[in-house]
Parts: C-alpha cells; structure tokens; sequence
C-alpha cells in the first residue's frame, strides 16, 4: 500500500516493482489496491458520514458522479449487506460489525484488484467472525478481488486461504498450499502454531510448547530467527542465512531438511526428532 515505504527490499506487483514509483506515478495503483484495517474504529473518520467516507474514493478516482455517484454508493452497502439508509450515520453511531462492513465497503467502492485485510475480523466475537468471513468470501467471487490476508487465526486461514506464507520475526519460515501446510507443517514455528489451534478433544493430540519469549524485531540475528526458542536447535542454524528448500508441495526455510527434501540428520543432543 505504500502507507509507510520501506527503507530496503523490491514491492514486485504483476511483475514491475512498485517500489520506485514516485508517488504521482503510484496514485493510479491507490485505486487498483486497497486495504481493510484492523480496527475500524479507528480507521473511520468519525466527523464523516458514511456517505461522505465511501464518497471519497469515488470522487478521488473519478470513479462516478451525480446521480450515478448515489446509486453506487447505495449498491457498494447492499453488497456489504448494510442497509443505504445508513449512509446519513457516522461511524461512532454503528456497531463494531456495521464499522467494519464500512471499511470492507470503502475497500471494495473503487472496484480494486487487490485487497490487503490486516486482522479484519479480530475485533469481533466468534459469530460475527463466521458471518464477515462469508460475506469476505461471496464478495471475492462476485468482484474477482484477491485478498492479502494477515492473521494470527489458522482457522480463519483454512476456512478462506488458497494460499499461506508463514513468518516469524519478519522472515518466511514456510509457505505453500494452505491444505499442505495446516495438515502436514514441517517448520517447528508452524508445528507450534497449529498445535496451538482449540480441538475439541485436546488429550487425543500431543502440544508442542515454545519455551523462552519471542526477541525484539530490532536486534540483529545471524541464522534462523526461530533459533532460540526451536526445541531442534542445531550450531548452523545460529549462522549465516537459512536457505529455503522445496519438500512435500511447499516452501520450508529450515536446516531440519536438506536441499533434496528429505529430513536432515541432527546431533541426538539437540533433541531433534
């Protein structure tokens, strides 16, 4: 999204790096990739009737006008099933469901391509979870969107991923076809993360329990950020960067599994399996 540029690395967007764009050259990008925020009510203006924040965009881009302009803002809330006479409220006059089919709409307003979602359902309860999940989902196959979601929630990942890409401390540990992954993780940070997923009958499966706290993002580490709280710790992986292997379908950045896909053979002392 640009909101913050990067001080290093490549945005590679349908293959050209969006990151040396300058920002008149991005602007045309801004309604081609949009973004649903974590905390809607936070991320709506609350001086703002919904109409005059979905209004925004279209106007901005050019998108529609008059009597036009009306008739889309209608349809955009049908879309996200909120009634349009909604639209004369401000933000601090919805629930927390209603604010976050606000920015879901605000999102989807200018017909995007792509639509980054950061925790979008972490500050509802369970059953409003279910429904912004479906909604997501029917919206996605009605408008051709593809979705960039972040979350802590595998079970929000199976139920609405294709595909999933795991990371600690900034750095992709695995990534692969979200079946392989949740059924089958091969990296001990996503072995601990699914573990850690509530089942019904918790006695029927072994947990993997993360000893030591996670470090500070700001303090360099040489090897594989996971390395100090890995029950399979081994001396190389505390050297140098960790390649990336291809094994089972997936992507797995860990010295447990050698260039050809197989388990690698550890010291006994390390308590690898």
């Amino acid at each position: 999204m640009r909101l913050t540029d990067p001080t290093a690395g490549r945005i590679v967007y349908r293959g050209t790096d969006i990151l040396g764009y300058s920002r008149r050259a991005f602007r045309p990008l801004r309604r081609e990739i949009q973004m649903v925020f974590q905390d809607p009510g936070a991320s709506l203006n609350p001086s703002m009737t919904i109409r005059q924040t979905l209004r925004e965009p279209l106007k901005l881009h050019r998108l529609a006008q008059g009597n036009e302009l009306e008739a889309r803002l209608q349809e955009t809330m049908r879309l996200v099933q909120l009634e349009p006479a909604l639209l004369n409220r401000r933000a601090d006059q919805l629930s927390g469901g209603q604010k976050q089919r606000v920015g879901i709409a605000r999102a989807i307003a200018s017909n995007p391509a792509l639509v980054v979602l950061d925790e979008p359902t972490s500050s509802l309860d369970m059953s409003l979870r279910i429904v912004l999940l479906e909604l997501l989902e029917s919206l996605q196959e009605r408008l051709g969107m593809t979705y960039l979601f972040i979350t802590h929630d595998f079970s929000t990942v199976r139920h609405i991923a294709d595909r999933v890409v795991v990371m600690y401390l900034g750095k992709v540990v695995e990534s692969g076809p979200v079946d392989r992954i949740l059924d089958d993780p091969k990296h001990p940070y996503t072995q601990a993360l699914i573990a850690a997923i509530p089942i019904p009958e918790p006695r029927t499966r072994p947990r993997a329990r993360l000893e030591g706290e996670t470090p500070s993002a700001l303090r360099p580490i040489a090897g594989c950020p996971f390395q100090d709280r890995c029950p399979h710790v081994m001396p190389e992986c505390r050297e140098g960067e960790i390649p990336t292997v291809e094994i089972a379908g997936r992507d797995v950045a860990c010295l447990l599994y050698d260039g050809r896909g197989r388990r690698a053979e550890a010291p006994a002392a390390s308590g690898a399996a």
